[in-house]
């Protein structure tokens, strides 16, 4: 018999959850700052944390498309720059709290 292969979902302090509460769909930094009542270096290094967690993927504005794509490099000393976005992973944690 296959055994099932349980994955953990991970526990979010209140400010992952917060954050994770705008990006259900993509949100600038600005707009995210708007709703999560934290300073902006403080949210920044939220959202470091969770794209190196697999849960947000930071989005570039793509002119050409008028559209948001992801970026798979991003500069962490210029969080401003980009829209972010929550993964299935990020939506799974913050929905099983």
């Amino acid at each position: 018999m296959e055994r099932k292969r349980i994955e953990m979902i991970p526990e979010l302090d209140d400010i992952e959850y917060d954050i994770l509460n705008c990006l259900y769909f993509v949100e600038s930094f600005d707009k995210i700052l708007e709703e999560v009542a934290q300073p902006p270096s403080v949210v920044g290094d939220v959202l470091k944390t969770l794209i190196h967690k697999k849960m947000v993927v930071a989005m570039k504005w793509e002119e050409e498309k008028q559209d948001y794509k992801r970026s798979f490099i991003y500069d962490s000393d210029n969080m401003n720059a980009y829209a972010y976005l929550a993964t299935k992973d990020g939506l799974l944690a913050h929905n099983s709290r």
